[in-house]
This record gives structure tokens, C-alpha cells and sequence, in this order.
């Protein structure tokens, strides 16, 4: 029975070691705006096409909108920071938001934590 529990510890570590953390609401409070506000589209409708996002995108406050071009390029660079997840080409492209995990962000209890810990070796 304990051989069942090591594999399973030892998945579990390999998952915590691939997937770290998940993003929080913070780390997209920290986005640019154009980037944000592509976000905040995303998350009312977590997977969608080019064209699902540019008509939700006409429907935002004149201040707020995108260009069709500035659009394409701040999907490409959420893509490409792994804030969402392209899939398909051509027309049949569509855009998922990957909400569990982003390469280099931590969790605000994670950062927390760390302060704690370094306070409590310190005195």
C-alpha cells in the first residue's frame, strides 16, 4: 500500500514542479490596458473566434476599443505570454484563456509566504 502512496507523492510533485501556480486576478490586474481589456472580453467568454472577440470588442466605450490590427497583435502577444491558447488557423482559429498557468508568476500567498518565511529566519 505505501508504494501507491509514494507514486501518487511523487505525481503530485511533478505536477507542482510543471504548474507551480495558477494566475490570479492580480497578475491581470498588472497587464497593460489594451492587453487587459482583451482580457476582460476573454473572461466573459472563455474560448472564441477572431470575429466573437472583434464584435464584443466594438461593443466596448469608444476609449476602450481596439483597431482590428491592434487587436490581432494584442491576441498575438497574450498568446504569446500564455495568457490564452490559439487553436486552429485561418478562420478556424479560436482563443481559449489559460487560466492555470503562466511561466513566471507567482501567487500573492506564495510571495507572502516567502516574506514570512525570510522574517522568521531573520530574528
Amino acid at each position: 500500500m505505501s508504494d501507491i502512496f509514494k507514486r501518487l507523492d511523487a505525481q503530485i510533485k511533478l505536477k507542482a514542479e510543471a504548474y507551480p501556480e495558477d494566475i490570479t486576478i492580480l497578475d491581470l490586474a498588472e497587464l497593460p490596458p489594451n492587453l487587459k481589456h482583451i482580457m476582460k472580453i476573454m473572461l466573459r467568454e472563455p474560448e472564441s473566434s477572431f470575429e466573437e472577440i472583434l464584435q464584443a470588442n466594438k461593443e466596448l466605450s469608444v476609449e476602450d476599443r481596439s483597431t482590428t490590427e491592434q487587436l490581432q497583435e494584442a491576441l498575438d502577444e497574450l498568446t504569446k505570454q500564455f495568457w490564452l491558447i490559439c487553436r486552429g488557423e485561418g478562420e478556424r482559429r479560436r482563443y481559449q484563456v489559460n487560466l492555470r498557468y503562466k511561466k513566471g508568476i507567482k501567487a500573492v500567498w506564495s510571495i507572502l509566504d516567502e516574506r514570512i518565511n525570510d522574517t522568521s529566519t531573520n530574528t
